[in-house]
């Protein structure tokens, strides 16, 4: 009996190696990403592609704790996949109110539109569906993996000495506009510890509190 599709286009096939390979290739010019924050011990800057890891450990070992159930295979999927638009767009700055979080959404979009057409067909419009979860926010799975998304940074600043919020200007209370809501919502034991540290961090003189 005849595949209802041509053999190059059924799941497994030549070309369907092919595109994963090339698509696996593109994915490692996400370790040359650079973003603002530091390695916990302030050595260097973090990368996109750590962080990337960094999120889908956290997702593994902060389910348990999460205020909504989460579907944990989504949940790390999705933890992996979302900052892979990076790749073209770059990273933007978390606080950025300029030029940078103007124009973050269409050069993200762009990116996803290229990147995800990459991938044969259905593993494509999986990984698009789960980036478009995140960016709505309208699932406990995406809820969640934002709000990890915002504790890892968050962490990192707080271990490192603050050095990128400093150098920033970036207060206490930016720190809770931008994280608490996210993070208390989804991950309550996790934001009282952080703003424990937080509080701590502006006690010492590290920032400032306004």
């Amino acid at each position: 009996m005849e595949p209802d599709t041509p053999a190059d286009e059924q799941p497994g096939a030549p070309g369907d190696i092919a595109d994963a390979l090339a698509f696996f290739m593109e994915a490692d010019l996400l370790k040359g990403v650079e973003r603002q924050n530091r390695l916990a011990d302030g050595s260097r800057r973090e990368n996109t592609a750590e962080h990337s890891w960094h999120l889908g450990i956290a997702a593994l070992v902060l389910a348990p704790f999460a205020s909504e159930p989460v579907d944990l295979g989504t949940a790390v999927a999705m933890a992996l996949v979302h900052d892979i638009v990076e790749i073209d767009a770059g990273d933007t700055f978390a606080y950025d109110e300029a030029e940078g979080a103007a124009t973050k959404v269409a050069r993200e979009e762009a990116a996803a539109d290229r990147l995800f057409a990459m991938f044969p067909a259905a593993t494509g419009t999986r990984f698009r569906e789960l980036w478009d979860e995140y960016e709505r926010g309208d699932t406990p799975e995406a809820r969640f993996v934002m709000a990890v998304d915002r504790l890892a940074p968050m962490m990192l600043n707080l271990a490192e000495g603050a050095s990128t919020w400093r150098d920033h200007g970036i207060t206490r209370s930016r720190v809770v506009a931008r994280n608490g809501k996210y993070i208390e919502q989804s991950l309550p034991g996790a934001w009282s510890i952080a703003l424990a540290q937080l509080d701590a961090a502006v006690a010492s003189g590290v920032i400032d509190p306004a």
